[in-house]
């Protein structure tokens, strides 16, 4: 007879305890990289609303007024600079519009849509001012008063 042979590998309690680890860790790293991938988003729209309003500044020294920058007219989706955000790649994640203008000042707001929708208006006016609308109720409240949130 042959001498027993130990015999080494994973049990299948060993290999529960793996698994249930892992799905710990990947319970705890997809709300950050979810939330990441968010924030992401939220700082190119911030940029193309910034771009936007560089636009307006050039179209307000060759015009002498912020009138006349949409498609439209004096609001909606611009003319004079990309309406969706982020301004490369296939996927858009924010509309751009000039949600008021007059001869002397504008305010421009990005909307969220698709995957981002329900994250909140960004908005930008002429004196600088950001707004973002954190817990998208439609409406600016108090503290909701910078981009920062």
């Amino acid at each position: 007879m042959e001498p027993d042979k130990k015999q080494s590998g994973f049990t299948l309690i060993e290999l529960m305890i793996v698994v249930a680890i892992i799905g710990i860790i990947a319970a705890i790293a997809y709300p950050n990289y979810t939330d990441y991938v968010d924030r992401a988003r939220r700082s190119d729209a911030q940029g193309a609303l910034m771009g936007l309003a560089a636009a307006m500044e050039r179209h307000y020294a060759t015009n002498n007024s912020y009138l006349g920058a949409a498609s439209g007219g004096d609001t909606g989706a611009p003319a004079i600079y990309p309406d969706e955000a982020p301004l490369d790649g296939n996927n858009k994640y924010y509309d751009l519009t000039i949600q008021s203008a007059t001869a002397s000042s504008f305010t421009l707001r990005a909307a969220p849509k698709g995957a981002q929708a329900g994250d909140g208006w960004l908005e930008l006016d002429s004196t600088g001012a950001r707004r973002w609308d954190s817990d998208a109720s439609t409406t600016f409240e108090t503290g909701e008063n910078t981009w920062d949130n």
